[in-house]
């Protein structure tokens, strides 16, 4: 069986599939592709991914595309029984978490770090990095409240959610940015990082 994935390791999408991998233990390739990189607007990958985004997962011919489909595809096909509960309202908790980093909570913290990570300082835009701010914080205060009666975002077990969400705190967490103290959510930050599987994406620069 062979298994590639395409995508640079500083976007938050590829880190979600990366460590799926990683957390189910399954041998892959991965190719360098998007911004720098390039690849992404080649007729061979638009073939793949008509969006000429990352990360695209070529599974021994399954090839698939968006970040969330391919975690939730990897779990049920390689966790089932832990990352992918076999009770059904037990993986809905964690699904949850995943449709959320992608309509509500990377929406909001994403001009603050394209502002302050990837644009010069002379061409910042300090309102739209604030308003951003403004954004995230009641997210992030919504959030540390589900934390504070549960170790992980499905309940008491690392899942899917966890997956999806890790990648984004991570960032913002490290991101030169005036930030609310959010206990659980930290301490919930530092349980997840702390997994093995977790080194794929942790001690990268935040870039």
């Amino acid at each position: 069986m062979t298994r590639t994935i395409w995508g640079r390791m500083n976007s938050i999408n590829v880190q979600k599939v990366v460590w799926a991998a990683e957390e189910l233990g399954l041998a892959y390739t991965r190719h360098d592709a998007g911004m720098a990189f390039g690849i992404v607007k080649t007729p061979d990958y638009l073939a793949m991914n008509p969006n000429g985004l990352v990360p695209v997962l070529d599974d021994d011919g399954v090839v698939l595309w968006e970040s969330n489909a391919i975690v939730r595809y990897l779990a049920a096909r390689y966790g089932e029984g832990g990352l992918w509960p076999r009770d059904p309202a037990l993986r809905a908790r964690s699904d949850i978490w995943m449709d959320w980093q992608t309509t509500a909570f990377y929406p909001a913290y994403a001009p603050a770090f394209s502002g302050l990570v990837r644009t010069a300082p002379d061409k910042r835009d300090p309102a739209a990095i604030e308003a951003s701010r403004a954004k995230t914080e009641p997210l992030l205060a919504m959030l540390d409240r589900h934390l504070a009666a549960q170790d992980y975002l499905g309940g008491a077990s690392f899942g899917i959610g966890d997956l999806a969400l890790g990648p984004t705190v991570h960032r913002w967490l490290n991101m030169p940015i005036t930030r609310e103290p959010r206990p659980h959510v930290e301490a919930w930050h530092q349980r997840i990082i702390g997994r093995p599987s977790a080194a794929c994406f942790r001690d990268l620069p935040v870039t």
